[in-house]
C-alpha cells in the first residue's frame, strides 16, 4: 500500500487543476464523438506532469492523487484493487464576510507588508528584494542616554547609509534644538499621516525596553514593517540587540537576509449592552501582550462569563482574567501562573487572576478561536478592561469584550533566531531554572 499524503491547498495549484479538469472534460467529450483516445491520454499526462512541477516548486498542493503501490499499477486492471483513490483538499473554515478572522495560508512579504501564517513551524527569514530606503526610530522617553544614542544613530544612518529617517515630533524638536544639521529628519503631523506610515517606512528601530516595542506596535493598526529592537530598558524579552554594537547590527540587517519572529497580536472589540448586533462595536484595539479584565477598585469578586466560538467555557470568579498572546506569556500572564510559550506558537493564553477555585488552571487555546468575555446582568459590580496596560475601559453589566487573532503580526528581527533569542531572554531576564549544581562528593550508592 502506498503512503497516504495529507496536503494543504495551494491557490496556484487549484487554478491549474481547474484548467486541467476543464480541458480533460472537453477532450473526453470530443473523444466520445470522434474516438480519439490517444490525444486525451496525452493531455492528461501533460497535466499531471505540470501539476507535479507546480507542487515541487510551491511545496503544498491540494490535488495529489492517492494511489496503491506504484504508478504503473494504475494501468493494470485488477478487480481486487482500486487503481486510484479520491483526491481531496483541506480548506480553512471562516465566518461570514463581516468577520475579522481573516485567514492566510503562507507567510508573504509584498510591498513591505507582512501577513502571518497559521502554522509557522520553521524559522522565518526575510530577504530584501530591494535596498531599504526609509527608517523610523522610536525612542524611550525621558532618557538622556537614549537621546544621545538616537542623535548619533540618525547621523550615522544618514551619512553612511544614505537613508531617509523619521522620528516622533518631539524627538525632531529635540534634535533641532541641539543642531540645525538635523533638518533632513522627517516626522508626522496627525493621526492620518501615522496611518500611512507603513506605506513609507521599510524598517522600524526601537531604542528602549519592551515597552518601547509595545509602543511601536500600537502605532501601526494594520501592516507592521520589520522592527529592530535595541535594549536600553529594564526588561528585554523582545529586545535582543545591544546598543553598543548598533553599527554592526544595522549594517547586517540592511544587507539581509535576517531571521525574524512573527509576534501575533490580539484584535479586541468592546460590545456595549445597548448594541443592536455583534458587529456594532467599539474599536478595534490591537494588543501585542495581553488584554486584562479585572475588578478595579471594587471590593467584590469579578464575575465574568466566558465563551469560545459561542461554546460556554466557564464563569470567572476572582480578581480577573488575562487573555494573552504568546509574546505576552512572559509578562502579566506569567506572574498570574500561566505558562511561558514560544512567541511563534500561534495561540491565545487564558489565564485567571487569583481565582476563587483550587481547580481553575490556565488554558492555551488555538489561534483561530474567538473569545467572548461578558459581564452578566447579575454581577455585583462592573469590570475594567486594559489593553497592553493602557486604554482602560469600563465594562458594565451586559457589556462584552470579544477577542480574536489579528491578521497583521509584528515582525521583530532576531539576533540569532527566534528560538535562541527566546531561550536567552528567559535565561537572562528571569534567571530561569538557575540554581547551584549539586555536589558530587556526597554519599554514593553501594
Amino acid at each position: 500500500m502506498g503512503m497516504i499524503r495529507f496536503m494543504l491547498p495551494c491557490l496556484f495549484c487549484l487554478e491549474n487543476c481547474k484548467e486541467r479538469d476543464r480541458k480533460i472534460s472537453e477532450e473526453q467529450s470530443h473523444r466520445e464523438n470522434n474516438g480519439d483516445d490517444e490525444r486525451t491520454e496525452n493531455l492528461a499526462s501533460q497535466s499531471n506532469e505540470q501539476s507535479e512541477q507546480c507542487c515541487g516548486s510551491n511545496g503544498i498542493c491540494s490535488h495529489e492523487v492517492l494511489r496503491d503501490g506504484d504508478r504503473d499499477s494504475a494501468s493494470k486492471v485488477d478487480p481486487n484493487k482500486f487503481a486510484r483513490k479520491a483526491s481531496f483538499k483541506l480548506s480553512w473554515w471562516c465566518k461570514g464576510d463581516q468577520s475579522d478572522q481573516h485567514k492566510h495560508d503562507i507567510v508573504s512579504f509584498e510591498r513591505g507588508n507582512i501577513t502571518t501564517a497559521e502554522r509557522s513551524s520553521k524559522q522565518i527569514s526575510l530577504k530584501w528584494e530591494s535596498q531599504p530606503q526609509t527608517v523610523i526610530i522610536l525612542t524611550k522617553p525621558n532618557s538622556t542616554s537614549v537621546r544621545i544614542l538616537c542623535a548619533e544613530m540618525v547621523r550615522w544612518l544618514r551619512e553612511q547609509k544614505k537613508l531617509d529617517i523619521y522620528v516622533e515630533p518631539h524627538v525632531r524638536a529635540e534634535l533641532l534644538t541641539e543642531s540645525s544639521y538635523y533638518n533632513f529628519v522627517h516626522t508626522w503631523k496627525d493621526e492620518t499621516e501615522i496611518m500611512l506610515l507603513h506605506t513609507k517606512v521599510d524598517l522600524v528601530v526601537t531604542l528602549g525596553g519592551d515597552g518601547t516595542v509595545l509602543w511601536a506596535a500600537s502605532m501601526f493598526k494594520g501592516p507592521v514593517p520589520p522592527v529592530v529592537p535595541f535594549s536600553l530598558g529594564s526588561l528585554g524579552f523582545m529586545t535582543p540587540f545591544h546598543s553598543e554594537r548598533y553599527r554592526e547590527y544595522l549594517d547586517s540587517i540592511l544587507k539581509g537576509p535576517i531571521s525574524i519572529t512573527l509576534r501575533h497580536r490580539l484584535q479586541c472589540h468592546v460590545i456595549r449592552e445597548a448594541a443592536k448586533n455583534e458587529y456594532e462595536t467599539e474599536g478595534p484595539i490591537l494588543v501585542l501582550n495581553e488584554v486584562t479584565i479585572d475588578r478595579g477598585i471594587s471590593s467584590y469578586l469579578t464575575n465574568l462569563e466566558c465563551y469560545c466560538d459561542n461554546s460556554f467555557v466557564t464563569c470567572v470568579q476572582g480578581d480577573g482574567l488575562i487573555l494573552s498572546t504568546t509574546s505576552g506569556s512572559t509578562a502579566y500572564s506569567l506572574a498570574a501562573g500561566g505558562s511561558m510559550v514560544h512567541p511563534q506558537v500561534p495561540g491565545i493564553l487564558f489565564t485567571p487572576i487569583c481565582p476563587h477555585s483550587l481547580s481553575f488552571r490556565p488554558l492555551i487555546l488555538p489561534e483561530h478561536v474567538t473569545l467572548r468575555v461578558q459581564v452578566p446582568f447579575n454581577s455585583r459590580s462592573h469590570a475594567w478592561a486594559s489593553f497592553d496596560g493602557k486604554d482602560r475601559k469600563r465594562l458594565a453589566a451586559g457589556d462584552a469584550l470579544v477577542c480574536s487573532m489579528a491578521p497583521w503580526p509584528v515582525p521583530t528581527a532576531c539576533q540569532v533566531d527566534s528560538t535562541s533569542d527566546f531561550l536567552n531572554s528567559i535565561h537572562d531576564g528571569l534567571h530561569w531554572n538557575l540554581r547551584k549544581t549539586q555536589s558530587f562528593d556526597g554519599p554514593r550508592d553501594t
